[in-house]
């Protein structure tokens, strides 16, 4: 930072120097005005096409700007300036030496220890002893990849651990959707999308209590309940058994009528033809029940 107020002087004062040599070539060229218009009219036509205009003048006040913001950011905290480099290397996914991150965000890792260190043992950071890259969960660099990632995870992988893994991977999660190659679905628990392999190859494992779980549900007998408890769930039913039923009563349809049970017993009803078999008639001579 000493460095820094002291280019900071420097500057200043060659600033005053800059002013006052200005104002004396303002004064030099007042005294000899005279003697250059008469040489300019000399000249003739043919000269003034060659003069060159005037190169514009330096303005330091925007010199003066850049360094006070070097200056703030320097000296900012330790963690917004870990900030300001993590972006750096998540926006550009390449890898950049302490004088490159200088030069590109200002801030000074070779003069700053902490933020040094704190970069180095950083997660999301990767660095290979002369430069820092960014370092995501998942190393993916295409779709073809991240569906390969997706399908070793038959129960599931959380969508947060692939948003980092580069730049369009989330539009290539919703095409891979759209293909109907993964399915994307919410985790109740916690609110998170979880990204599902859809492949009938790939054996999924169900725990016990899941399954118990599921055939523990008793549903409604009747259809017309079932669709309203499909709906109060936020599902559309493939079925309308109201407007079914409706349709059938105007067309005059009855309901099916039941299945009799079909008599497999002799009673004391039945129309005796065979009373030469007596084996037949056993159990018409045990009392009704």
């Amino acid at each position: 930072m000493a460095s820094l107020h002291e280019s900071l002087n420097k500057f200043k004062k060659q600033q005053e120097k800059c002013q006052s040599t200005l104002s004396s070539i303002a004064a030099k060229a007042g005294s000899s005005k005279a003697t250059t218009n008469h040489r300019a009219a000399s000249a003739g036509t043919s000269s003034s096409t060659n003069t060159k205009p005037p190169a514009p003048a330096v303005k330091f006040s925007n010199d003066t700007e850049r360094l006070q913001h070097i200056n703030s950011i320097r000296k900012g905290p330790v963690g917004a300036q870990i900030k300001r480099v993590i972006d750096l290397l998540f926006e550009t996914r390449q890898a950049f030496t302490p004088e490159q991150i200088n030069e590109a965000c200002y801030v000074d890792i070779n003069s700053n220890k902490a933020v040094f260190d704190s970069l180095r043992n950083n997660p999301k950071v990767n660095y290979d002893g002369r430069c820092f890259a960014y370092k995501s969960k998942h190393a993916l660099k295409d779709k073809n990849q991240l569906l390969i990632l997706i399908r070793k995870f038959p129960e599931g992988i959380a969508v947060i651990d692939l948003k980092d893994a580069y730049p369009t991977v989330m539009e290539d999660l919703q095409a891979l959707k759209a293909a109907g190659q993964i399915w994307l679905l919410s985790n109740f628990d916690s609110q998170e999308d979880i990204a599902y392999p859809n492949d009938p190859r790939v054996p999924i494992k169900v725990d016990d209590d899941l399954k118990l779980l599921f055939r523990g549900i008793e549903l409604p007998r009747d259809m017309i309940d079932i669709e309203k408890d499909l709906q109060k769930n936020g599902m559309k039913p493939a079925t309308n058994t109201a407007k079914r039923r409706a349709m059938a009563q105007v067309h005059g349809i009855g309901s099916k009528s039941k299945t009799k049970k079909k008599k497999n017993e002799i009673s004391k009803r039945t129309k005796l033809t065979n009373s030469h078999l007596p084996e037949l008639f056993k159990k018409l001579s045990a009392p009704d029940s």
